[in-house]
């Protein structure tokens, strides 16, 4: 197992779809990231 003391992390950024164009989430209003963490996701699949 890795020493945890030498992980070393990068920050992500998220980007999403609002009001029809991709923005990053970290820049969307309380409200919108609000309601970003309250979506849920589905799977389409064919028949």
């Amino acid at each position: 197992m890795r020493n945890q003391n030498n992980i070393q992390r990068q920050p992500c950024e998220v980007y999403s779809r609002v009001t029809g164009y991709l923005r990053p989430v970290a820049q969307w209003n309380d409200g919108k990231q609000s309601e970003y963490e309250h979506r849920c996701t589905f799977k389409v699949g064919s028949k």
